[in-house]
């Protein structure tokens, strides 16, 4: 079982994406150390996150802060911001979630300011491509809706030829039978950021994702 924006959008010979469960909170939230809100953080605050989408992003909405990096789990993390080493983090809401922490966040993040990573708040679960009982046994916890849009995202991805960690960031939701898709791709000092959207059918969620993907490569052309 992976977070689904940790699982590299290439399989692994002889695995597949059994299952994708029921998507918690997609987006990003800050936890201050004081209780300030993002547009209150301090000229020049000090921003833990280990990501270089968020870092991006972060920049792009004030080129005052200082993203600097932050590495453990989220109960390290909270440590470091507690113990005075940054004024700020940057999590992911569902991860706060689900270890019972979520009252610690100050603010959530809205997606105007922090688009989420392809897959973010997704849990996916490996098995072995021929085996047929493992697939059954998955089929419970699979959520369809959920696989439309991850689907979308992680195409849109694959098709930038981006990683992980790269500042890439995509949200797709289904919203009255059609999908609809956000994406975002920036220069690691967010001084540039190129954002799209676009609706497909969510029968077809890879078609959607490939073809912003494309939409951002032309940008990427224009001066």
């Amino acid at each position: 079982m992976h977070s689904l924006k940790d699982l590299p959008t290439a399989e692994r010979p002889g695995l597949v994406i059994g299952a994708v469960t029921r998507r918690e909170e997609p987006g990003d939230g800050l936890v201050s150390r004081d209780g300030s809100g993002f547009e209150q953080l301090p000229q020049g605050a000090r921003v833990g996150t280990s990501s270089l989408r968020r870092a991006a992003q972060l920049r792009a909405a004030r080129p005052d802060l200082r993203p600097e990096s932050i590495r453990g789990n989220v109960e390290t993390r909270l440590r470091k911001l507690d113990e005075g080493l940054f004024d700020a983090i940057v999590l992911a809401q569902a991860g706060l979630r689900r270890v019972g922490l979520e009252g610690r966040m100050t603010e959530a993040l809205p997606l105007s300011l922090m688009l989420p990573a392809p897959g973010q708040g997704a849990l996916a679960v490996q098995r072995r491509a021929d085996d047929a009982a493992a697939a059954r046994l998955l089929e419970p916890l699979h959520d369809p809706t959920t696989w439309a849009a991850v689907s979308a995202e992680r195409a849109f991805l694959a098709a930038l030829e981006a990683g992980c960690s790269a500042p890439v960031a995509a949200y797709a939701e289904v919203r009255d039978g059609r999908l609809e898709m956000r994406g975002l791709s920036a220069s690691e000092d967010g001084a540039c950021v190129r954002r799209v959207f676009g609706t497909g059918d969510p029968t077809r969620p890879e078609e959607l994702g490939r073809r912003l993907a494309a939409e951002i490569r032309e940008l990427e052309k224009s001066p």
